[in-house]
């Protein structure tokens, strides 16, 4: 006789062994309670309100209200935990969220829940006294949901403080969202216990530590058939209305504002810990003197490579370096010189540029060298794999990146491999005569290796096949032994995506770029060309202009995953930029992948700066801090037996350095 299957159980926690009854609760308390205790436990037990949507949106309600935040400002959410600030700014429209925890839990599940509904935030793991993070970047950092006050040293607390103080702009705001440290120390609950769902409960005590300043938790989580599966302590700082605005002024923030509190609502309705009540408070950051002891700290030494104004370059007008060349190449060494926690060098002179690099003693190099080895462009991967090869960290992509780059139809192969749409497309060897060419018109041919849009003129657009034909000899001709792409012309909108980071530490958007061509005369296609980069008399260079793209959400939010996933993929670092264009039916697809972008005042990449109120200075700021980041440096002052001081970063790469 058949019986009937059981019904399948939860899958049982492990066992854990309980401590038993404690007569002191701060005794059994570890130092660095948090570094273990924000897991998937946390998210069950605190699920009624850290999971609760009513929630999030009052505290992001509070935040936009308070901190008066707009759609293009830089928003970091520090001590961020599963994300649901950082989500919620995301769906309303907010195009700069940050999102920085301790947990490596908690942050992979902010990255997956922001992945399920195609949302961009920028996620990392980072340590709230030191998450890492470029000065001067965020025009509001919010601490929410009682994540203040976990370190059992008080001075770790100004540490945070005092970094949210450096990294937000001078007109930037603090948003916290804090336990009512006087409420709490009269009425929290000395034990409790609750179900928490239909086989977990939690048993919790808690008693005041014996300075008073902090209130010592306990939590013993219990499986019904399992048993113990937990017994943890953690504990938080009880801070007043006063106490924290005493604190903040100390670490040098202005204004401070109190805003009231807030009461948690919970599905349960049970225990709400240190959630009951909690103090909302606002303050405007520090003024600009208050950080001048950053001037004390050892400079970094950072070498910038260039091109090479002496010698000829094919790619500009004229064959050669021009007055406007020159110009941006004063403006860069302008805006550097507005980093005061760097100091720079030069190196343009290619006839001497391996010796002066073999041996060089530098921490960094700030590789704008986007013209190529000796100005060739076909050689700018050999510029990376020159400083690769004598072992000195750079900014910007590596050799492999710049190769695969370099050849149009490989991107976009990589492109369509990962679901990306693209343009049709056929590939036309050098020399082939027999080559199936389309026959759907308008088309645009263009050389499959390039740079600065070499080949790509307004005569590359063409309707027909004899002007195909045409075209495709003119290519043949200029650059014999290049394959040519045929592809169909994009007629719709066109768009610019930059990302700024890296993957493991995070990537930001800035906000996306639309091309504007309405003021060009409807008889010239509309293409980014040869014109519009290196004739200053051309059409296409005085009527071509850039505004910042209004677009749905769903979007642009498409276009940033998609050049995410090509940054990490084709192994780009510290910046890179996407180009998209719609066809006639809308449809987005990606155009090219530049590497090592225009790093020029006027290029696509500051303009799109520009629209997020980022200076030129602070965005090659935020490059040369990607590269620090992600090279591991950190300057710090050392004494050498001769009494002259030598900084040492995490390469091993040692610059002289005066005292």
């Amino acid at each position: 006789m058949a019986t009937a299957s059981k019904a399948k159980r939860p899958k049982r926690q492990p066992v854990r062994s309980c401590l038993g009854p404690v007569g002191d609760l701060e005794a059994h308390l570890p130092a660095e309670w948090w570094r273990k205790l924000f897991n998937a436990l946390y998210v069950k037990t605190d699920g009624d309100v850290v999971e609760n949507i009513e929630n999030t949106r009052r505290e992001v309600d509070f935040i936009m209200s308070a901190a008066a935040i707009q759609p293009h400002s830089t928003i970091l959410d520090l001590c961020c935990g599963q994300g649901r600030h950082c989500l919620e700014l995301a769906r309303r429209g907010f195009r700069q969220v940050n999102g920085v925890d301790r947990s490596r839990y908690l942050i992979r599940l902010a990255k997956k829940r922001a992945q399920s509904e195609g949302l961009h935030v920028v996620f990392k793991e980072g340590d709230a006294r030191n998450p890492r993070l470029p000065e001067n970047t965020f025009d509001c950092v919010a601490i929410m949901g009682n994540s203040f006050g976990y370190f059992s040293n008080k001075k770790d607390d100004e540490k945070v403080l005092s970094m949210v103080g450096k990294i937000l702009r001078p007109t930037g705001q603090i948003v916290l969202d804090i336990t009512d440290g006087a409420f709490m120390a009269e009425h929290f609950d000395r034990r409790s216990w609750e179900w928490i769902d239909e086989h977990h409960f939690v048993c919790r005590e808690r008693s005041l530590s014996q300075d008073g300043d902090r209130l010592i938790s306990r939590e013993v989580i219990v499986h019904d058939e399992s048993g113990v599966i937990a017994d943890q302590f953690y504990a938080e700082r009880l801070y007043t209305k006063d106490g924290i605005a005493r604190l903040l002024e100390k670490c040098g923030f202005r204004n401070v504002r109190h805003h009231g509190t807030a009461e948690a609502q919970s599905d349960r309705d049970q225990d709400l810990g240190m959630m009951a009540r909690r103090i909302l408070l606002t303050a405007d950051a520090p003024q600009l003197p208050a950080r001048k002891a950053k001037a004390k700290v050892q400079q970094i030494d950072v070498t910038v490579l260039m091109g090479d104004p002496r010698l000829p370059d094919q790619v500009k007008r004229g064959g050669t370096f021009n007055p406007e060349d020159l110009d941006t190449v004063r403006k860069l060494k302008d805006a550097l010189s507005e980093l005061p926690n760097y100091k720079f060098r030069f190196l343009d002179n290619h006839a001497t540029l391996e010796r002066d690099l073999s041996g060089l003693r530098t921490d960094l190099i700030l590789n704008f060298c986007d013209e190529g080895l000796n100005n060739d462009p076909f050689k700018e991967l050999h510029v990376p794999a020159l400083l690769d090869v004598l072992g000195l960290p750079y900014t910007g992509a590596a050799a492999p990146a710049l190769a695969a780059c370099y050849d149009k139809g490989l991107v976009r192969a990589v492109a369509a491999s990962l679901d990306i749409p693209v343009p049709l497309e056929t590939y036309v060897r050098p020399g082939d005569q027999g080559a199936t060419l389309p026959s759907v018109f308008p088309a645009i041919l263009k050389p499959n290796y390039g740079d600065s849009s070499q080949g790509i003129t307004k005569d590359a657009v063409v309707r027909n096949q004899s002007a195909l034909l045409d075209y495709l000899e003119r290519l043949r001709t200029e650059f014999p032994r290049r394959p040519v792409l045929v592809q169909e012309y994009l007629s719709g909108a066109e768009y610019s995506v930059s990302l700024i980071g890296n993957p493991d530490q995070g990537l930001r958007a800035l906000p996306i770029l639309e091309v504007d061509y309405s003021r060009l005369d409807p008889k010239l296609p509309k293409i980014l060309g040869y014109e519009s980069k290196w004739e200053p008399d051309s059409p296409y260079w005085t009527q071509i202009k850039y505004h910042e793209a209004q677009l749905p959400d769903h979007v642009q939010s498409q276009m940033i995953e998609h050049s995410a996933r090509l940054f990490e993929r084709l192994g780009c670092r510290e910046y890179a930029r996407f180009d998209f264009r719609a066809d006639a039916n809308g449809e987005v697809k990606l155009l090219e992948v530049n590497p090592n972008p225009g790093w020029c005042w006027d290029g696509k990449l500051n303009i799109m700066a520009g629209f997020a109120g980022i200076r030129y200075s602070e965005l090659l700021g935020q490059i040369l801090a990607a590269a620090e980041e992600r090279c591991g440096i950190v300057a710090r002052p050392q004494v050498a037996a001769n009494g002259v001081g030598v900084t040492v970063n995490g390469n091993g790469v040692h610059a002289p350095v005066a005292n």
